[in-house]
């Protein structure tokens, strides 16, 4: 939800948007969301509609707006805190039902993705916690909900303000100034049995989203530890960016020093395995530890064969410098080593033995919960992973490090689902098998784990 922004209020929601305009909603069935759905679905071509109950009670429903194509209508009603009416462009429907329906992220958003769900504020998510397929939530530092009744306290006058009809609407390409004139408009419109205005949430609060404490593209490369020239392009690369928390034509993209930290986190563990296990060949390039190793492997074999076979052939005056030997067989071993670990027509099959590998350390944390199973003791004592599994995991690990925290983030999902298993615990098993057994040294071990685990699966103190 963080990428999609709201061009208007609904004028029966219960919690608007700052910034952004009324839109009269009187024909929009609010208590009838199958009415919502029908409205636009199978209606004509380029119309569509949907509702869905949520689990938790109440219900989500979307529309196409008839008369303005180009914009939708989400609605959001919620057992404990009433509806937000929005509306948006028609192009976003699909990706806002996904969040409020799948995404845990709550249901009100602002300042670039920062979300409420009825009990506190969270930061945009970005870290992703792959035990739980989704987020890992960050409450938000000191955050403070802000309420109608507080934008309000103030005396203020409707004034100019007015609420919009849809089928002439456009939405500004700024927020409306004198936006409280707006809000009290608002306020004047709610019906017998709305939800009060001291419940009906519009903003928050937080030291983090002071705009002295945000940085800019600067700022964000300071705390990343990244060149400026290493960022994503603002023109072309906006999706590998977190969504800024304010932006003007003046200042740029600017965000909170939290939501740059979670997005430098994020990029940490995207792409610190790949760098914290590649070497680098004998062309210069950096590869996978484990196809450098092969391939020097396979040209020490290839250069032996050569040395022999030349030896049979001095005596017709054909002997050549041993470094000849080196370079030709380096080039005779390269494409015969990334055949060992090619995923797509390689000689083994990678993705068969990762899904294998996962089988292999769930079989034996099912057996450890089985056994726990027939005895008396609290909790499941998780017993090491198998040496013979362990060496795979290296070898898998050193040829696709860039694929192991997706890797170890399913072997903690499946642990979670299938067996009941606590993330943590699951972690502290990798670490100490991996310690025990595996060819990688200790650092290295470490450095990995806190890259590649879950941030469900790792302590505290690992961070």
């Amino acid at each position: 939800m963080s990428g999609i922004h709201p061009v208007a209020n609904g004028l029966r929601t219960d919690h608007p948007v700052p910034g952004l305009p009324f839109i009269n909603d009187e024909r929009l069935p609010l208590d009838n969301p199958d009415a919502i759905e029908r409205t636009g679905r199978n209606q004509g071509e380029g119309l569509w509609g949907r509702t869905d109950s949520l689990p938790g009670g109440g219900w989500v429903a979307f529309t196409t707006e008839t008369k303005n194509r180009a914009y939708a209508w989400a609605v959001h009603q919620h057992p404990a805190y009433g509806r937000t009416v929005l509306l948006i462009r028609d192009q976003d429907m699909s990706d806002l039902h996904h969040a409020w329906m799948y995404g845990h992220n709550g249901f009100l958003y602002r300042h670039g993705g920062y979300w409420w769900d009825g009990a506190a504020w969270h930061r945009p998510g970005q870290v992703v916690d792959r035990a739980y397929e989704g987020y890992d939530a960050r409450p938000v530092k000191d955050a403070v909900t802000v309420a109608a009744i507080d934008f309000l306290a103030r005396p203020v006058e409707p004034g100019n303000a007015r609420i919009a009809k849809i089928a002439d609407f456009t939405a500004p390409k700024e927020p409306l100034p004198h936006w409280r004139e707006h809000l009290a408009l608002w306020a004047a419109s709610r019906r017998p049995g709305s939800l009060p205005l001291d419940r009906c949430v519009i903003d928050l609060k937080a030291p983090e989203l002071e705009p002295a404490h945000l940085v800019d593209r600067t700022g964000l490369t300071q705390i990343a530890g990244l060149a400026l020239d290493d960022l994503p392009h603002p023109k072309y690369g906006r999706s590998s960016l977190p969504v800024p928390q304010t932006e003007t034509a003046d200042e740029g993209p600017r965000w909170s020093e939290p939501v740059a930290r979670d997005w430098t986190e994020e990029h940490h563990r995207t792409h610190g395995p790949q760098a914290l296990l590649s070497g680098t060949t004998v062309f210069g390039s950096q590869q996978p530890l484990g196809l450098v190793a092969d391939h020097n492997r396979l040209t020490k074999i290839i250069c032996d064969s050569l040395e022999d076979a030349d030896g049979r052939k001095t005596k017709r005056g054909l002997g050549r410098g041993k470094t000849k030997y080196e370079e030709s067989a380096a080039q005779l071993a390269w494409w015969p080593a990334v055949a060992l670990s090619d995923n797509t027509d390689g000689f083994i099959p990678v993705s068969a033995l990762r899904t294998t590998l996962i089988e292999a350390v769930i079989g034996g944390l099912a057996d450890d919960v089985a056994r726990a199973g027939k005895t008396t003791k609290i909790g499941v004592s998780l017993g090491d992973i198998r040496q013979d599994v362990v060496k795979l995991l290296d070898w898998y690990i050193l040829r696709e490090p860039g694929g192991t925290p997706v890797l170890f983030g399913e072997i903690c999902l499946i642990a979670r689902l299938r067996l009941g298993l606590e993330p943590r615990d699951v972690g502290d098993l990798l670490r100490r098998s991996l310690h025990l057994d595996s060819q990688l040294d200790g650092e290295t071990i470490d450095a990995l784990l806190v890259l590649a685990l879950p941030p469900s699966a790792t302590r505290a103190e690992d961070c």
